[in-house]
């Protein structure tokens, strides 16, 4: 018997996701979604002690960005609207993108304080990684998107289109500061 990559007992490629990895999707998207809706609630509306618009807009102001209210207005709708994709499971791809775009931002601002909290990295790592991760594999079949005739059968290339958006659109917004 010749070797394959595949063993027999594997599932064809079109099955779908299985109830454990599908569950633990939904886990890894929810508490994500919820972290990003808190975080663009803060800038857009100052919940939870956040800066609000003016506050934020002040901190793009430091950062180089030019039109600082309308970047934290973007920033601030990404972090909100992609965090409520991601928590429902709808148009995932985007918003994963909404999210990681945010967070390339967010990285090539603050990357020389460090790896670790206080000034660090790693949660705005996380966050992206997280984002980029639920881009490649898709909602899980307890999502929004099952039920989308255009998503509902998830594709590796809405994943690597998604993260190339979200890269590219981040790498400019980086590039037009002062």
């Amino acid at each position: 018997m010749a070797y394959t990559s595949r063993s027999a007992h594997s599932a064809p490629a079109s099955a779908p996701p299985s109830a454990g990895f599908s569950l633990g999707i939904l886990l890894l998207r929810m508490m994500l979604g919820i972290i990003m809706v808190a975080h663009g609630t803060q800038k857009l509306f100052g919940w939870w002690d956040g800066p609000g618009l003016d506050g934020t807009a002040k901190g793009f102001q430091l950062w180089g960005y030019p039109a600082p209210k309308a970047m934290a207005v973007i920033a601030g709708l990404s972090e909100a609207l992609g965090g409520a994709g991601l928590f429902l499971g709808l148009l995932t791809p985007l918003a994963a993108a909404a999210v990681l775009g945010t967070m390339v931002n967010a990285l090539g601002v603050t990357w020389d304080g460090g790896f670790l909290l206080p000034k660090g990295v790693e949660f705005t790592l996380l966050v992206a990684v997280s984002a980029a991760a639920l881009a490649l594999t898709g909602p899980g079949r307890y999502a929004a998107d099952a039920h989308l005739p255009v998503l509902r059968q998830h594709r590796l290339s809405y994943g690597v289109g998604a993260i190339a958006l979200a890269l590219v659109t981040g790498a400019i917004f980086l590039l037009i500061r002062d």
